[in-house]
């Protein structure tokens, strides 16, 4: 029910964080991947990362996930390198922080474009493949910030577009459901990956304590009571990905230690 073996996965945003977890959780399941980012030289240190980590290789391909050009290249080199694939994985984007009051209405565009529109271009391209082949996974990555608001300022344009990830897998579920595609979300809390933990020693050395220290007082906030690892989040996307979650779709799955039950 968990095997991926000979299936092929797309993880866009796949050099780095949580979509390179989900890569390596992918690639150690069977599947065989292939990573996208903008940057080949982060593709090539994360195939390099999960040949580490894995003993297995990854392929990838360098594009931007906001042109619908670059996206349908991204599948025509899936496709002629697998026969045909049948994972999506959407783990761009990115979050800048500012007060409401003062957002750069720029910033909130590009954020827009990068973690909304984004999703739409590879659930389109990649929906059209799918439906030729009457089956097919999408996997969205979104975050409880979908669901529940921060209590401090800075996250309007960050759980603004989480929200509507939120909504479009639910709708996108509905539309693509009748030809066997499935797509679901998954909404993790924040999480101790490579590149938030250097925000973390930064906000422990701000406030005067070790970084050990830090993550013990975020990870208080939810009832598990510590700080998500890459590795809680990637079981999720593995069981999306498998024959296991065939029959589920439209719904965010929340690895968040329990953050949303009492949010």
């Amino acid at each position: 029910m968990f095997d991926l073996t000979g299936k092929a996965a797309v993880v866009v945003g796949g050099a780095g964080g949580l979509g390179q977890a989900i890569a390596e959780g992918l690639v150690s399941a069977g599947a065989n991947v292939m990573i996208s980012s903008r940057k080949e030289e982060s593709l090539k240190a994360a195939q390099g990362e999960i040949k580490a980590s894995t003993g297995k290789d990854v392929d990838y391909f360098a594009g931007d996930a906001t042109s619908e050009q670059d996206i349908q290249a991204l599948l025509d080199a899936a496709i002629a390198k697998y026969g045909k694939v049948t994972i999506l994985v959407n783990a761009q984007g990115f979050n800048k922080k500012q007060d409401a009051l003062e957002f750069d209405i720029a910033v909130f565009r590009q954020m827009l474009d990068a973690n909304v529109t984004s999703f739409m271009i590879t659930a389109k391209v990649f929906g059209k493949h799918f439906q030729e082949n009457k089956y097919g996974k999408i996997i969205n990555l979104s975050s409880v910030r979908g669901k529940i608001a921060t209590k401090g300022t800075g996250n309007a344009g960050y759980c603004a577009t989480k929200g509507a990830v939120d909504m479009l897998t639910k709708q996108l579920a509905s539309e693509y459901g009748p030809f066997g595609v499935t797509v679901n979300a998954i909404g993790p809390n924040i999480t101790a990956t490579p590149m938030m933990v250097a925000v973390f020693e930064k906000r422990a050395a701000e406030a005067g304590i070790s970084v050990d220290e830090y993550l013990v007082q975020q990870g208080n906030g939810n009832p598990m009571r510590k700080m998500g690892m890459p590795e809680d989040i990637v079981g999720t996307a593995v069981f999306l990905a498998a024959p296991a979650s065939d029959f589920m779709t439209g719904n965010i799955l929340y690895p968040d230690g329990g953050l949303t039950a009492i949010g």
